[in-house]
């Protein structure tokens, strides 16, 4: 038995390729066993920023990743105590067969660990954003789904970093000085998402607007439902989503509809000339009378502004609370239109429109 295991197949012993079968049989067994641990570890560190979260959910979103981290990393230890079979070792472009396997080995672990980086970030995420919905400021959580998706990215510059250096053997600090020069000429050609990306920290400190707020820009009337580090989402009134660029939304006219105070609303009321100085008094006074009955109606105004050949213009003004849904807002604007109608008619007060007469005459012959 023992000669057996001192036999010899590619450079390594069977005894060898045994021990080293049985580690990585071993982490297979046991991975999710340890990763569970680990996993457990882990939470009892972020836990400490309080919340009331459940284990559960950082477990599902980190132990795969752990599971498939910890099986490569003691199967890629184990197999480095074996030595590299010579029948295997030749050059593919002056490059070693045994580089390209630990090159893509360290490319391999990176990878899984810039995926289990990103798993993290998303639970911090989650912690952060049930604090946040425990307050009624809306800020933070668009700062946390901002900050989120920069440090996604970052974490993802970094491991393409990582892999240049360990599986590409590049010296980062001489790539980094060219990558500079570089960097200069990629943002002049793309100066427009570089100036995107400041408009996005403009919006975020500035605050003139949070996700959530109904917004009116660019002849556009919506409900921002998303800040990124390029555009702004946003839900229109007809239901339809577009994406609005944050330079644009800095750099435009904006109103915020969400921070009024009140709903203004102008109705320009036409007059048949027909009709009586008396009749003209009465109606001001009628009108104000109306627009009072009305509960939805804060303030209100009514002014005889001009008159002239065509007709008699009076222009009504009120405001309704803000506090009212739009489709309250349009049902209630529906009424005080109807009201006004029926107000005309039962004082037999004509529209211009409706009192035009039109007079025929024979020219003499």
């Amino acid at each position: 038995m023992n000669r057996f295991l001192q036999q010899i197949y590619f450079d390594n012993t069977v005894q060898s390729y045994l021990i080293e079968i049985g580690i990585i049989l071993l982490a297979l067994l046991f991975k999710r066993f340890l990763s569970k641990y680990i996993a457990g570890l882990l939470f009892k560190l972020i836990a400490k920023a309080g919340g009331t979260f459940q284990k559960k959910s950082f477990c599902d979103l980190v132990v795969q990743p752990l599971d498939s981290f910890l099986v490569l990393f003691i199967s890629f230890v184990a197999l480095d105590n074996l030595n590299f079979p010579s029948a295997l070792d030749f050059k593919v472009f002056k490059i070693t067969s045994r580089t390209i396997v630990e090159s893509f080995a360290n490319g391999l672990l990176i990878i899984v660990f810039i995926w289990l980086c990103l798993r993290l970030v998303d639970f911090i995420a989650m912690v952060l954003e049930e604090k946040a919905n425990a307050t009624k400021d809306q800020t933070d959580n668009q700062l946390i789904v901002f900050f989120k998706d920069f440090f996604k990215v970052l974490i993802l510059i970094i491991g393409i970093l990582l892999i240049l250096r360990f599986s590409f053997n590049k010296n980062i600090g001489n790539l980094l000085t060219g990558l500079s020069i570089v960097g200069a000429a990629l943002a002049l050609a793309t100066r427009e998402s570089l100036e995107n990306l400041i408009a996005s920290f403009i919006i975020f400190f500035d605050k003139p607007f949070v996700t959530g707020d109904m917004v009116k820009v660019l002849n556009f009337s919506g409900t921002v439902e998303k800040i990124g580090l390029r555009s702004t989402r946003i839900r229109t009134e007809s239901k339809t989503y577009i994406t609005v660029p944050n330079k644009q939304m800095v750099d435009s006219v904006l109103d915020n509809i969400t921070l009024c105070t009140q709903r203004k609303i102008d109705i320009r009321l036409e007059i048949g000339l027909n009709t009586s100085l008396d009749n003209l008094e009465k109606l001001a006074a009628a009108l104000k009378g109306l627009l009072n009955n009305f509960t939805a109606i804060e303030s209100s105004a009514v002014y005889f502004i001009e008159t002239g050949k065509n007709a008699h213009i009076y222009t009504i003004e009120y405001f309704t609370k803000i506090e009212q849904t739009i489709e309250e807002f349009y049902e209630d604007k529906e009424q005080i239109n109807l009201a006004i109608l029926t107000l005309l008619k039962t004082m037999q007060i004509q529209l211009a429109a409706t009192a035009t007469n039109i007079n025929l005459h024979n020219a003499s012959q």
